[in-house]
């Protein structure tokens, strides 16, 4: 029997509101013209769900917005990209995780973010959701204890021995989330952080390190999302460095988020893991070209075609 979908995704959904450009905030009493204003579905869930489903996967979402008109903005978003989200837990009285972002001329994204219900997210047995998929993202390692932990290793688990191949993301990394990646790397085939945040998780001063790290716990791969500099793939037969492309950037939410979707959508393709990295990079870049963690991406062949006539950014 076929999976039901191409894949799922699992983990940490937000309602991004976000404005460009924004040098400075108005000073009380005044306002401000900026050239554009765009509600988006986001997140290290939402944000690959959204991109997978344009780059061809057939994709459900298991996350958790507020019963209120913020979770319905975030749920009619998804329902018009194609992302199945009949999964999706809602919650009576408690608010939409939002955050408000105003991206400045060069493409930074200070961000105000309010908590909300994306906290809430539970994992419950028996998972049947959450299963059967040829591809299960973990999008927010670290979110909180009912979401991390035995429901976790037990979801992956049962997920690995179906087949599913199995990437990972974390959310606000600290030193502290490396307990809650114990259990479940074993059962991660990619391990997805920024290179910044494996550093931080395990306090090692390389990425090369910080690699070991994950594949002495049992990941099978780390992919470091590095920005500029691109990407490094670590396995156990070495290091490979993916550099990224060129482009006028907008803003760069989203990027690692798209880098993710992008990675998962070229290995169901049948791409080999460097040609995966690489049209991950494009994806990434697609996305910088506009406003918020949607844009850019229409296609996986008009992503393809990207990558191979973007520009290759020079090694730093």
């Amino acid at each position: 029997m076929s999976a039901p979908f191409d894949l799922v995704c699992i983990g940490f959904t937000v309602l991004d509101v976000l404005a460009r450009h924004v040098e400075q905030l108005p000073a009380p009493g005044e306002s401000m013209l900026v050239d554009e204003i765009r509600l988006t579905a986001a997140g290290t869930a939402a944000g690959p769900a959204v991109i997978a489903r344009r780059l061809g996967l057939t994709t459900r979402l298991i996350g958790s917005v507020g019963a209120d008109r913020m979770g319905e903005v975030v749920l009619r978003a998804l329902a018009e990209e194609g992302v199945e989200g009949e999964a999706m837990q809602i919650q009576e009285g408690v608010r939409t995780s939002t955050s408000i972002l105003p991206i400045t001329p060069a493409g930074d994204r200070p961000s105000f973010h309010a908590p909300g219900a994306a906290l809430l997210l539970a994992l419950e047995p028996p998972f049947d959701s959450a299963l059967g998929s040829r591809f299960l993202h973990y999008g927010g390692a670290g979110l909180h204890p009912r979401f991390d932990g035995d429901p976790a290793r037990d979801l992956l688990r049962r997920a690995s021995e179906r087949g599913t191949t199995i990437t990972c993301d974390v959310i606000a990394a600290t030193s502290d989330t490396l307990a809650a990646l114990e259990p479940i790397l074993p059962f991660v085939d990619y391990f997805m952080p920024t290179t910044d945040e494996a550093r931080t998780i395990t306090s090692e001063s390389t990425a090369t390190d910080a690699a070991r790290v994950f594949l002495e716990l049992g990941a099978r791969a780390c992919l470091f999302k590095d920005g500029a500099r691109g990407s490094l793939l670590v396995d156990r037969e070495g290091e490979t460095r993916v550099p990224a492309f060129e482009v006028a950037a907008v803003d760069t939410t989203g990027c690692g988020d798209a880098y993710c979707a992008g990675f998962i959508a070229a290995l169901g393709r049948g791409l080999d893991l460097e040609a995966a990295c690489r049209f991950a990079s494009g994806t990434a870049a697609l996305v910088a070209t506009g406003l918020g963690s949607d844009a850019g991406v229409e296609s996986f062949d008009a992503t393809a075609h990207a990558v191979e006539h973007l520009t290759v950014k020079p090694a730093e």
